[in-house]
C-alpha cells in the first residue's frame, strides 16, 4: 500500500516537472546534447587543422616542384630523342635565300653575290689570316660584317682555285660555308667569316674560359654529327657523290672544316673534291701522287710494294669509301677527352669497327649518321631517366 503511494507520489511529481530524469554519464539530450556535440567536433576540427596546415604547407609546394622537375624531364627526353633523330639533316638553302642571294649579320633582305665590281669597291681588307698550298685568307670587311676573302697563290694552281669556286657555287647548303661573292677573272672568293677557324683550333677554344661550360661530350658529340653529316652530304649531293681528296692526315682534314660561333661546322675547302660516276664507272684517285701512312684508306696506297715504283697510271682508282674509313679518327679528335667521351667511344666502337673493313663491307655514310643519332639519344635517354627515378 506505502509502495503504490510512492509510485504515484513519484509519478504525479515527474507529471508536474519537479523531478529531473537521472541520465546515464556522458548521455544528453534535447538542443543541449546537440550543442555539446557540435562544440566537441569544433574543437576536435580544430585541433586536426593545426596539426595538418603545416604539413600540406610543406607537401604542396614538394609536389609542385616535383611534377614540374618531371615534366621538364620528361620534355627533354622527349625533345633529345625525336629533334636530334633529325639532327644534320640535308638542307639545301641555310639562309633561306634563293641561290645566288645571301643574307648575312644583321642584314633582313637577301643580297645577290657581289659581282667583281662590287668586291672592289666595297668590300676593304683588314689582315692576312690564313694561307694554303692554293690561296691566302684576308679577314676583310663588308657594310660593317667581317667576311673572308680568299685569293689565288699562284697561278700553277688555277685549276683547283676555280673547281672549288665552282663546287662553293653548286654545293650551298648549311653543311657549306656561306658564298658572299666571287671574281672569278681575278681568282677571288668572298665567304662568310668564322672567328674560331678551323677545326683544328676545337681544343684551344673549349680550353678558354669563356667556353668552359660547352666542353661536354654532349657538345662534342654534335660537332661529330656534323662532320658525319656533311660527309654524308658530299655523298649524296644533288651532283654526284664527292670524295674529299684533302685528307692525307688529320691535320689536313680538320684545315678543311671551319668551326663556327654557334659550335657547328662547316665544310670550307672544296679545291680537291672529284666526282664517282658509277653510272659510267667512273672512279677517282686523290691527286697524281703516291700516298704513305696509317691514316688514310688502304685502297689509297700503293698496292705493289716497295720493289715496284710508283706509277700514276698503274694505281688502281677508288670511291667515296675511303672518306668512311677515315670517320673513327676524325670523330676520336672531336668527342676529345671529358667526361662521358669515353662512354660514346664505346656505344660507337661496333660501328668504327666497320668502318675499317674492305671498301665494299664498309657502312655508309647514311647508317654512319643513322647509328650516331642513335646514340644520341641513347645517351639522353639514359641522362635523363635516372634522373626521373631519383625523384620518384
Amino acid at each position: 500500500m506505502n509502495r503504490a503511494r510512492s509510485a504515484a507520489h513519484v509519478s504525479k511529481e515527474r507529471d508536474s516537472g519537479n523531478i529531473t530524469p537521472c541520465l546515464l554519464p556522458g548521455a544528453q539530450s534535447g538542443p543541449l546534447q546537440e550543442n555539446l556535440k557540435d562544440d566537441a567536433f569544433s574543437m576536435e576540427k580544430k585541433s586536426y587543422d593545426v596539426k595538418t596546415d603545416p604539413v600540406q604547407k610543406l607537401i604542396s609546394p614538394a609536389l609542385i616542384l616535383l611534377l614540374v622537375v618531371l615534366l621538364v624531364n620528361l620534355f627533354l627526353y622527349q625533345y633529345f630523342s625525336n629533334v636530334y633523330f633529325s639532327y644534320g639533316q640535308i638542307s639545301v638553302e641555310h639562309n633561306l635565300c634563293p641561290h645566288g642571294y645571301f643574307r648575312l649579320g644583321s642584314l633582313k633582305n637577301c643580297t645577290p653575290w657581289l659581282s667583281c665590281e662590287a668586291i672592289t669597291r666595297e668590300v676593304r681588307r683588314l689582315k692576312r689570316v690564313g694561307e694554303g698550298a692554293v690561296k691566302k685568307v684576308f679577314l676583310s670587311e663588308w657594310k660593317e660584317n667581317k667576311v673572308a676573302l680568299s685569293q689565288l697563290t699562284v697561278p700553277e694552281l688555277q685549276e683547283d682555285f676555280i673547281h672549288g669556286l665552282h663546287m662553293l657555287k653548286s654545293l650551298q647548303s648549311k653543311h657549306v660555308v656561306k658564298l658572299l661573292g666571287y671574281c672569278e677573272e681575278e681568282f677571288v672568293v668572298l665567304t662568310e667569316y668564322h672567328p674560331f677557324g678551323s677545326l683544328k683550333n676545337l681544343n684551344e677554344i673549349l680550353n678558354l674560359p669563356k667556353y668552359k661550360n660547352s666542353n661536354t661530350w654532349y657538345n662534342r658529340f654534335l660537332l661529330a654529327i656534323d662532320y658525319v653529316s656533311i660527309i654524308h652530304y658530299l655523298h649524296n649531293s644533288p651532283l654526284g657523290a664527292f670524295v674529299m681528296c684533302d685528307s692525307s692526315d688529320l691535320d689536313k682534314v680538320l684545315s678543311q672544316y671551319l668551326l663556327t660561333s654557334s659550335f657547328h661546322v662547316v665544310v670550307n675547302d672544296l679545291d680537291a673534291l672529284p666526282l664517282v660516276n658509277r653510272k659510267a664507272g667512273q672512279l677517282i684517285k686523290c691527286g697524281h701522287r703516291e700516298l704513305q701512312g696509317e691514316f688514310v684508306a688502304p685502297e689509297q696506297l700503293w698496292p705493289y710494294g716497295e720493289d715496284v715504283p710508283f706509277e700514276d697510271s698503274l694505281m688502281p682508282p677508288y670511291d667515296e669509301m675511303t672518306d668512311i674509313w677515315k670517320i673513327p679518327d676524325v670523330s676520336n679528335f672531336l668527342l676529345g677527352d671529358v667526361d662521358g667521351s669515353d662512354l660514346v667511344r664505346f656505344h660507337l666502337f661496333d660501328i668504327h669497327l666497320e668502318c675499317k673493313k674492305s671498301p665494299a663491307e664498309r657502312p655508309s655514310a647514311q647508317m654512319v649518321l643513322d647509328t650516331y643519332r642513335k646514340v644520341l639519344a641513347l645517351l639522353v635517354k639514359e641522362t635523363v631517366i635516372p634522373g626521373i627515378r631519383d625523384m620518384l
